[in-house]
């Protein structure tokens, strides 16, 4: 009998294919593995609009060895998203970034210790300052975690922003948003602002005060550098997207 919440071990898929190719198709670039286009999971083609962005994800096909570690593949997996699931779920995707701006990360100040307090205005403010200049809205600041809400014009704004996007860059912003907790890093990201190493460490200086005062835990420490390598692959994204 087996017993209740017991799950079998999910096998890896092998890896079936000996070359990786990236060759034109449409308009766009396919993904080919020894010259089939890769399949998404809905049975579309993995076809990019760049060139730049296809190499991006062959690399992730090529790095496979034995078995294929999808649950590593990130780019990928935004292709993914940006081809079969945002086109049906624009509107919520596009939601989802102004709800992450209304309660920014950027926007909350630590009350104490004022050492962190003064870390966070250094770093922070000359990001927030140029995101509002160029969204032309205005972001309430926070002292503590008692929500504070944002101009109704303000949040209007990143709506009309990430309305604007195409697919591939909105699933960009969308990943980045949740991913840094904060909009305003992932418009950041998407412009240029910073790299995506950058946008990772402004994310967490509460995180980083706290292992300088505490020590770093091993466990962390790895989710830590998995989270950053997520932030890393999303600046090549969007600058795969920039490449012709």
């Amino acid at each position: 009998m087996v017993s209740k919440g017991f799950h079998e071990p999910v096998e890896k898929p092998k890896r079936f294919y000996k070359e990786v190719t990236v060759e034109p198709e449409g308009a766009g670039f396919a993904v080919k593995l020894d010259g089939r286009t890769v399949r998404t999971p809905k049975g579309g083609k993995l076809v990019l609009p760049t060139r730049a962005l296809a190499d991006l994800v062959a690399g992730e096909w090529a790095a496979q060895a034995e078995v294929i570690e999808l649950a590593d593949m990130h780019a990928t997996r935004l292709a993914n998203t940006a081809l079969e699931a945002l086109p049906a779920a624009r509107e919520a995707t596009v939601q989802s970034v102004a709800q992450y701006a209304g309660s920014d990360l950027l926007c909350y100040f630590a009350d104490q210790p004022a050492a962190l307090a003064d870390r966070q205005v250094e770093r922070w403010e000359p990001v927030l300052a140029r995101a509002e200049a160029e969204i032309a809205g205005a972001f309430v600041r926070a002292s503590g975690i008692v929500h504070r809400e944002q101009p109704t014009e303000t949040l209007a704004r990143v709506r009309a922003l990430a309305g604007g996007l195409d697919d591939f860059r909105l699933t960009g912003l969308a990943f980045g948003a949740a991913l840094f907790g904060s909009a305003i890093l992932a418009i950041g990201l998407l412009r240029g602002w910073f790299s995506g190493e950058q946008a990772f460490e402004l994310s967490r200086l509460d995180e980083a005060y706290q292992e300088e005062k505490w020590g770093v835990d091993a466990e962390a420490a790895e989710r830590t550098a998995k989270l950053a390598d997520e932030a890393r692959l999303l600046e090549r994204w969007f600058r795969a997207l920039e490449a012709a």
